[in-house]
């Protein structure tokens, strides 16, 4: 069996001719494989002989199964002796001739699209702008807020009008040109004043009322509401009051401390909350300085990414995003959840295909610098690994081993090989952090990395 190959773009063309001698030994094995499913009457089932068979049957009954042999054994060879080629989507096959007599060929294409070439730009030598954040005191009040708001209660609110930020107990019902509308009646309805969760206007249409009081509130619906029905429709909704309330918070005590956390005092509470939030804050940052270094090098880095891959990555996003909404909405359809949102899988994954080509560019980039730069990872790279986390889980190495999962020594290697990446790529690049004009984290960052004899900027 021989074949040629040429290479349009991302796409792969075998063709392959077969002598005369080859297809009737493909044929003769199609025959072989196939002959049971046969019974003539006269003859055992499974002991006919390919004549009588294609005498009985026509003359071509094995062909098909003929050409599915010679395109997979055909496909496989090429495929194995071009290691180059990486197929993306399955392979389109034509056949152009079968042979009839002794001095014609079978031949046959096969078309496959293909991991495309990437053309690296420059991965080392640059200067970005690196992500630093410094904890300041509103970030550590925001936090506590935050902590005393979990511990507050309501508390009802008599002998004053509504006002920003009270929560409401509330019945109403909307209209539009004087007729009522689907989902716009509701009883003892509870509502937090500011909190934007209703159309424009409605919330601010309370402040000012009294309880027992009914009064009308005229709103325009937004243009893009999801209601076809009611979108910039003018709408009059009738609102009764029917009590306010409000929060109100603990005080910031030792006492409370002790109740919530860990700790006997508010000063040894506030400063394990600056502490943590310093490391997130520095994870935070150094996230960002990966991501922006790695969007500055796929920027430059050619490449045209095959149609039929996007496909695959917003149909995978799709399926991903209908798991999530079935786990944290209670087994919710994606099918339920599209059609409350006037919207198809088609427009989903349409909407998401710049993302998708994005993620699909950066990660054949982030490969071939992995390639270019020979990155492994090492044996005693994934045995410290595992120590550690056996360590972590109170665990011997053996015992931990014989507990962990066959899937998650391929997340290890992916982490080894991702941090070897990044570190790499810090080396060979500066990073440039702005001196922040909050207050100073106890250890300041440095102003750069190592510096490569030749920069480029890159902002």
């Amino acid at each position: 069996m021989n074949y040629t190959l040429e290479k349009k773009n991302s796409e792969a063309i075998f063709k392959f001719t077969l002598t005369h001698a080859e297809w009737e030994t493909a044929v003769n094995n199609a025959y072989e494989k196939e002959k049971k499913k046969y019974s003539i009457p006269g003859f055992r089932k499974g002991k006919l002989p390919r004549k009588v068979i294609e005498n009985y049957y026509g003359a071509g009954v094995f062909f098909d199964e003929a050409i599915n042999i010679c395109i997979s054994e055909g496909y496989a060879k090429a495929l194995t002796e071009n290691k180059e080629i990486i197929p993306v989507d399955e392979p389109k096959v034509d056949v152009e001739s079968l042979p009839s007599n002794e001095k014609e060929q079978l031949v046959f294409t096969v078309k496959v699209v293909t991991r495309p070439d990437i053309k690296l730009g420059e991965y080392k030598g640059l200067t970005i702008k690196g992500m630093s954040y410094t904890v300041s005191e509103k970030d550590i009040e925001r936090e506590i807020t935050a902590l005393r708001e979990r511990g507050s209660r309501k508390v009802a609110v008599t002998g004053r009008k509504v006002e920003k930020g009270d929560i409401l107990n509330i019945d109403y019902s909307g209209s539009v040109e004087g007729k009522k509308f689907d989902g716009g009646t509701a009883e003892k309805q509870s509502l937090t004043i500011g909190s934007n969760s209703f159309i424009p206007g409605f919330e601010d249409g309370l402040i000012g009322a009294e309880i027992g009081q009914t009064l009308d509130i005229k709103v325009k619906f937004p243009d893009e509401y999801h209601s076809e029905e009611l979108k910039g429709k003018d709408a009059v909704f009738t609102v009764t009051v029917n009590g306010i309330e409000i929060k109100e918070l603990p005080e910031l005590t030792d006492d409370f401390i002790k109740d919530v956390a860990p700790f006997e005092t508010v000063e040894e509470f506030k400063k394990d909350l600056e502490a943590k939030l310093e490391e997130n804050f520095r994870k935070r940052g150094e996230t960002e300085t990966e991501t922006k270094l790695i969007d500055t090098i796929v920027a430059g880095c050619g490449v045209e990414i095959p149609s039929v891959m996007i496909d695959d990555e917003t149909q995978g996003m799709l399926d991903e995003f209908a798991q999530r909404l079935q786990y944290m909405y209670g087994g919710m359809k994606i099918e339920d959840y599209l059609k409350a949102m006037q919207t198809t899988p088609e427009d989903f994954k349409k909407e998401r295909r710049p993302e998708a080509e994005k993620m699909i560019k950066t990660r054949l980039v982030l490969q071939d610098i992995v390639k270019a730069e020979k990155i492994k990872v090492e044996q005693k790279d994934l045995e410290e690994l595992i120590e550690k986390e056996a360590e972590s889980a109170k665990q011997t190495t053996d015992e931990y081993l014989k507990k962990m999962p066959k899937e998650r020594f391929m997340q290890l290697n992916s982490e080894i090989l991702v941090k070897k990446l990044f570190d790499l790529l810090k080396k060979e690049n500066t990073i440039e952090y702005k001196k922040s004009a909050a207050k100073e984290t106890k250890e300041k960052a440095p102003t750069k990395t190592t510096k490569p004899k030749t920069t480029k900027k890159a902002e």
